[in-house]
């Protein structure tokens, strides 16, 4: 299966930029992927991740003559605005569908509508979405765009429900981090229209090949390898269909991890987050083989 499209672009930009050389010093926006094995070598080859500079307190405030190249999660305007103010030229590798996400996010904020954003708190791609639209919402053409990260039907259904006591006319919307299963997706817009029936809903998922083929993969196997970084949401997610099909599975991230117990199944499945390299994916599946 290997890198998805996006992953693999942003991972291509960074070799690309290593190897022309700069003058200067060439940084990450935070993680560049979210595969520990690809970071490591990408380190060695020189690439920095600021994120990390910053909490040893050693990142420089002065960024002139440096590259720092945008995650394929994406970073929020001001943060783009403020590596531009430190004389940093930016090499943007966000996922193009992401970037999508950041722009929609935008434009429905000029329209100041409340915006659900569906996905993980925490993630990256879903901070720098929310960023997009709050401060669009700021700006001459908005109108304070409020935007809600929820995560599941429930939440969507209590956050909507409170939303409709103080604002029940209010104009709304529906994002989505791009590897939330569409299922979950299309039940947390259900409950959003409970309350607002003319609720926009923007396609921002990427049907991804690997959530199919798991499926397909679980129906066909006695126990299943998921192959990726634990910090991946893609991967977890992956390994969360797997459980709640009912299959024994297990996430490694190299052939090393694979469990000893492994050998007893007849039959085992393998299947890759977005971010896992064909080198960890071969490695992993000679190594099922000669069980």
């Amino acid at each position: 299966m290997g890198f998805c499209m996006g992953v693999r672009r942003a991972v291509d930009m960074a070799w690309a930029t290593l190897n022309r050389g700069t003058g200067g010093r060439i940084y990450s926006m935070g993680p560049l992927i979210h595969n520990p094995q690809v970071l490591e070598k990408l380190k060695r080859a020189g690439l920095t991740d600021l994120e990390e500079e910053a909490v040893s307190g050693s990142v420089p405030g002065d960024l002139n003559g440096s590259v720092v190249i945008i995650r394929a999660h994406g970073i929020s305007p001001e943060c783009e605005e403020d590596l531009l103010s430190r004389g940093a030229s930016l090499a943007d590798a966000t996922c193009p569908k992401v970037k999508a996400g950041q722009l929609k996010a935008r434009a429905l904020a000029e329209y100041a509508r409340t915006i659900f954003l569906a996905g993980e708190k925490d993630h990256a791609e879903v901070a720098g979405i929310r960023a997009y639209a709050v401060s669009a919402g700021r700006g001459p053409a908005g109108g304070g765009t409020e935007c809600f990260v929820i995560s599941g039907a429930e939440e969507a259904r209590e956050q909507a429900e409170r939303l409709f006591r103080k604002a029940p006319h209010a104009k709304t919307a529906l994002l989505g981090q791009t590897t939330m299963p569409e299922d979950i997706y299309l039940s947390i817009a259900g409950e959003i229209r409970r309350y607002y029936p003319n609720l926009t809903i923007v396609d921002s998922l990427c049907r991804s090949a690997p959530q199919k083929a798991m499926q397909e993969l679980c129906g066909k196997t006695d126990a299943l390898i998921v192959a990726g970084g634990r910090s991946s949401a893609n991967t977890r997610r992956l390994l969360g269909i797997a459980q709640e099909l009912g299959k024994p599975a297990w996430l490694v991230e190299t052939a090393a991890e694979l469990p000893p117990e492994i050998a007893r199944y007849p039959v085992v499945g393998l299947s890759a987050g977005a971010s896992t390299p064909d080198e960890i994916i071969d490695g992993i599946e000679n190594a099922l083989l000669k069980l």
